[in-house]
């Protein structure tokens, strides 16, 4: 039998098999002689043990399409940020340093900013133009008013998804908006893990419909992810691709030196502002970080 692991805590690993539930799951001995730590994300063969209880071992984990170092989840196809259009005002830092992390690892992401019910079509118009301008997908939605949740849906159909974004915007009401698998199946894997007796600083992946699975995803605030440093940091800017080469000096960083194509196109109104001192911030921190 095969399904995905969907959490997995303290060497047991909950398995969700399509028609069927979510199977408690140890993995066999082979996988630590092998050195293989299954991943929240993975796709499972599991020998069931017990049918009535769910209970199975993990046998075999079938080839990844990838795995993501931060969050730690394999077979990521792509990856959803929200951010409220405003209550709480959107940190545009916290936001490109999730953009930055998914572009490093090439995750596909959409951003998705809630509470249009609340905030101006100004102030919306103006962050989708930042993101649109960079080259993101953006969707804007309001979960009070039913408004951009079937987009997002149709975003999420037939995909596995990280689902991620900040407390306060709506994260939690736009799964619950979804489908209605979504609240059964949380209440049948809290059920049988426990919720509540374990940090929630993990990955967690909910079966929304079939084929369609959202990992919700703990904070990310952290530029550290392993490989990633200054250098690079430009290839994760989308708008600063095509430019890239284009300075007057070689290995420009686009900070301090004259002649700057990149800060060339700032000015002119091409490459957001906002976007460009979130690039000058992670800069100095990556290449701070060095020295420590």
């Amino acid at each position: 039998m095969t399904g995905k692991i969907i959490k997995g805590i303290a060497g047991f690993y909950y398995v969700h098999v399509e028609g069927h539930g979510v199977y408690e799951c140890k993995a066999k001995g082979v996988f630590r002689n092998k050195s293989i730590k299954p991943l929240v994300g993975d796709n499972v063969e599991i020998d069931i043990i017990d049918e009535t209880e769910l209970k199975g071992n993990i046998s075999k984990v079938l080839p990844r399409i990838n795995d993501l170092i931060r969050p730690a989840v394999a077979n990521v196809d792509q990856a959803l940020v929200v951010f409220a259009l405003k209550d709480p005002t959107p940190n545009l830092n916290l936001l490109d340093r999730f953009l930055v992390m998914m572009e490093f690892q090439n995750i596909q992401t959409v951003v998705c900013f809630n509470k249009s019910d609340i905030s101006t079509d100004e102030e919306a118009n103006k962050l989708s133009a930042i993101y649109s301008q960079a080259g993101y997908k953006v969707i804007v939605a309001s979960v009070e008013r039913d408004e951009g949740i079937e987009a997002v849906k149709n975003q999420l159909q037939g995909k596995t998804t990280v689902f991620a974004g900040p407390s306060g915007v709506g994260k939690s009401s736009m799964l619950n908006a979804l489908a209605l698998d979504y609240k059964m199946e949380t209440g049948e894997v809290s059920k049988k893990i426990g919720r509540g007796k374990h940090t929630t600083r993990h990955s967690e992946i909910f079966y929304i419909d079939k084929g369609t699975y959202v990992i919700d995803t703990p904070g990310f605030t952290s530029l550290d992810v392993p490989g990633m440093d200054e250098r690079v940091l430009e290839e994760c800017f989308p708008e600063f691709i095509s430019s890239i080469g284009k300075c007057k000096f070689t290995g420009c960083a686009h900070v301090s030196e004259p002649d700057c194509e990149i800060k060339r196109l700032v000015k002119e109104g091409s490459i957001s502002v906002e976007r460009y001192d979130n690039y000058k911030n992670f800069y100095e921190e990556l290449k701070n970080r060095k020295k420590y």
